[in-house]
């Protein structure tokens, strides 16, 4: 790498902001990340419903990764331009895309076209979660980056308390199309206080050219595989040559993606930062822990209707432990990292923790009372909670300024991408365990099974069992994550990490 084209923008000094105008900005990205972090809490709990409603149970988890795809196709893209224009102009455009994407499906009428619509609200989701982090890491050095843990921790307790509960209150009481509708109001006050509170970021621009043929391989590439996952066993035998053409199609396209990723003059996603130990070690963790986590939460409210019985607003309530105790594990493990000199040790030991506890749902799920299985998913979710800081902050503490946004965007783009795939994975397992064909309710769901002698329980013991698995991957590619010194400012840090 050239220094000599880095350390200018390293050393671009830093505007002076008082407390006052941090803590304006932190609440502009606060509003922004409430919309993502909400959108992904109240999904699932109605998504059962939607099914329901909307006559079509074999395609709603689409409704999730497609969701999940076009985000993790445009993280990267949202990481560059903002490096190139600005974190403003980049956060704006996300927020408008959101909203107009909300709108649309709330408006759906079919399945297909409320697919269509997630798609196009992942555009501008996809880059909410990754801009609020680099806007963050513009803003404070890592080493003083954990003290502002408290307030995105409210971010996600809140979303994480509400988001089940008016989930599932919304299907069953009102229509599900309300849990896109109050996107609007959300939106429009975030984008009115992120106009006017992201003025005075302080801004380390590089011009970048934006990978779209990238992206497009990326999105075909994955778009197979997932329509391999989902719809081998099902509509078509696993063997048959439709679902094995697809498997070859999704290889062939995986390896267009990265003959261009070493082409192409500016790929999606740059070899470079990934060739860094630390980001890339990092980014894997975060893709296999996350992308579990998230599978969780698309399958567990499944469960609790299917086989336990709960309704739409029961289950929401039953999902809570699995989505608050994140957030008391981030928050704990934010603290201790600014604090402890081997901040890998807490997520090391919570990793194994929410593998234990996991294996306990694989081994006992059928036999446990809800209130145990609540315990269970608090256990699991403040595990997998400490691992959220460590990967983010240890990725951003490698990469110089400039590359902030490219580094988080490519971190947040595999999380995503893991979050797609096992979603998929997790939909699989699920359905043609059951033997589905065509049913359109989780009460057909439950009969296909019996008809086939399957007993449900026993299917998602499979799903806990590859949970089990997701988790342990992410604990390997952690204990090898390289654990260096946090540095007392972003600058510094980035110099190092250029002279490394």
């Amino acid at each position: 790498m050239d220094q000599s084209t880095i350390k200018p923008s390293a050393q671009q000094p830093r505007p002076a902001l008082s407390q006052a105008e941090i803590r304006t900005i932190i609440i502009g990205i606060m509003l922004a990340l409430l919309l993502a972090a909400l959108d992904q809490t109240i999904i699932a709990t109605a998504l059962p419903t939607m099914g329901r409603e909307l006559g079509d149970l074999e395609h709603l988890p689409w409704v999730v990764t497609v969701y999940l795809l076009t985000a993790t196709a445009v993280t990267p893209l949202y990481g560059k331009f903002s490096d190139s224009h600005g974190r403003r102009i980049t956060m704006l455009i996300g927020i408008v895309v959101f909203i107009l994407g909300s709108i649309a499906c709330a408006l759906a009428p079919t399945m297909l076209m409320l697919i269509l619509a997630r798609g196009v609200q992942g555009l501008g989701g996809g880059g909410l979660m990754a801009l609020s982090q680099t806007i963050v890491a513009d803003l404070v050095p890592p080493k003083e980056r954990a003290k502002y843990q408290v307030y995105f921790a409210s971010v996600f307790m809140t979303s994480s308390l509400l988001g089940p509960v008016l989930g599932g209150f919304f299907a069953e009481h009102l229509h599900w199309s309300v849990i896109f509708w109050i996107n609007l109001p959300l939106g429009l006050i975030a984008l009115f206080i992120s106009y006017h509170g992201l003025k005075k970021l302080p801004r380390f621009d590089r011009p970048h050219r934006l990978d779209l043929l990238g992206a497009l391989l990326l999105v075909a590439a994955t778009v197979s595989l997932l329509l391999a996952l989902s719809w081998g066993g099902l509509r078509y035998p696993w063997g048959s040559p439709p679902i094995l053409s697809l498997f070859a199609g999704s290889a062939l396209l995986w390896v267009l993606f990265a003959a261009r990723m070493k082409s192409a003059s500016e790929p999606l996603i740059p070899p470079g930062v990934l060739h860094n130990p630390v980001v890339r070690m990092g980014t894997l963790s975060a893709c296999f822990g996350m992308g579990t986590y998230i599978g969780l939460t698309i399958y567990l409210p499944v469960y609790f209707e299917a086989v336990r019985g709960l309704s739409a607003s029961e289950s929401g309530l039953a999902l809570i432990p699995l989505m608050a105790g994140t957030v008391v594990g981030a928050t704990a493990s934010g603290r201790t990292m600014a604090r402890v000199k081997h901040y890998k040790r807490l997520p090391t030991i919570g990793l194994i923790v929410a593998m234990a506890a996991t294996g306990v749902l694989a081994a006992f799920g059928d036999r446990l009372p809800i209130a145990a299985i609540e315990a269970v998913l608090a256990i699991i979710s403040i595990g997998l909670g400490t691992l959220l800081p460590v990967s983010t902050v240890a990725i951003q503490n490698a990469v110089a300024p400039h590359e902030l946004g490219t580094a988080t965007g490519t971190a947040n783009f595999f999380r995503s991408l893991g979050g797609a795939l096992i979603v998929a994975i997790f939909g699989a397992i699920v359905l043609s365990g059951a033997h589905l064909e065509g049913a359109a309710s989780f009460e057909r769901l439950a009969a296909s099974a019996a008809r086939s002698g399957v007993n449900l329980a026993d299917v998602f013991a499979y799903v806990f069992i590859a949970a089990v698995i997701g988790f342990g991957l992410a604990f390997v590619f952690l204990f090898a994550m390289e654990e260096r010194p946090l540095r007392g400012s972003a600058i510094k840090a980035a110099e190092a990490a250029v002279a490394d």
